[in-house]
């Protein structure tokens, strides 16, 4: 087992541990430092793109890999790589960026070489808030694409569709498509991954490279994309404003996020039991 952690902690970000588009509030900046004084590996495991989740890992000291793109990557801040993606195959991500891009859905996708906006995305303020001072080599890349894009020679890998608001038959194409998974990530939203990837299996990914046992996994969260990951921790943690599944699948149910349900998880829960951690 790491000689330096006791256990993994990894939380969601938006209506978790942080309001949308806004910062972490204090009280849980308090209990992320609770959580690295007691030893435990603290990480960042969101929906987001990898290049929207830096200026969080340098503000909260996080020094292990983040789990982004709902588990379709584990990225190191500190070079701005992504050292494991799991990404569509070439020729899948073609068809459907056609499809997309023909039946002009609101896309936005996710590549280690960028945020690629469809034409009708509507996505692209929430990039350009994150980007809003960052200084430029560590902002979000934010590049645009038309229907030229996919019969190009060369395009770039990319792990993660975000969908705003998708039709009913483009929600049955993609959920009835066995090689992909397809599951909300809020209100409105629609995440499109490679079949298998989920937070869930990032997390004990991420766990076996710190050398840290299953045993002693915690995950918080609160939507339908954290159920896997609150499912495959062994102390899984759901904010009071998470959804019903959410909720049935976790061990622990803490306060609403804007109430600081992500700290009162922390030290009425996990320090106690990572206290009793033998190491």
């Amino acid at each position: 087992m790491n000689t330096v952690y006791k256990a993994l902690l990894a939380t969601d970000l938006d209506c978790t541990l942080l309001a949308p588009g806004k910062d972490v509030p204090e009280g849980n900046k308090e209990a992320i430092r609770a959580l690295q004084k007691a030893r435990v590996a603290f990480t960042i495991a969101t929906g987001r793109s990898s290049f929207l989740v830096g200026k969080f890992a340098e503000n909260l000291g996080i020094d292990v890999p983040i789990i982004t793109s709902n588990g379709g990557s584990l990225f190191d801040h500190k070079t701005r790589k992504q050292f494991a993606s799991r990404d569509f195959e070439d020729s899948k991500i073609r068809s459907l960026l056609r499809y997309l891009l023909d039946h002009s859905a609101d896309a936005t996708l996710y590549s280690d070489e960028g945020i690629f906006f469809a034409p009708c995305s509507s996505r692209k303020f929430f990039v350009e808030g994150y980007n809003i001072g960052v200084e430029p080599a560590k902002q979000a890349p934010i590049i645009d694409i038309d229907r030229s894009f996919p019969e190009q020679e060369r395009i770039p890998a990319f792990n993660k569709i975000l969908l705003i608001r998708p039709d009913s038959e483009l929600k049955e194409m993609l959920t009835s498509d066995p090689e992909l998974e397809a599951i909300p990530s809020g209100i409105d939203l629609f995440d499109i991954m490679p079949r298998g990837v989920s937070k869930g299996d990032a997390l004990l990914s991420l766990a076996d490279y710190l050398g840290i046992p299953a045993s002693r996994t915690f995950a918080s969260g609160d939507n339908e994309n954290d159920i896997s990951m609150l499912a495959s921790a062994n102390y899984g943690i759901a904010m009071g404003n998470a959804t019903e599944g959410a909720k049935k699948v976790s061990k622990y149910i803490s306060a609403d996020y804007d109430s600081l349900g992500f700290a009162k998880a922390v030290y009425e829960y996990v320090i106690p039991l990572v206290e009793s951690f033998d190491g």
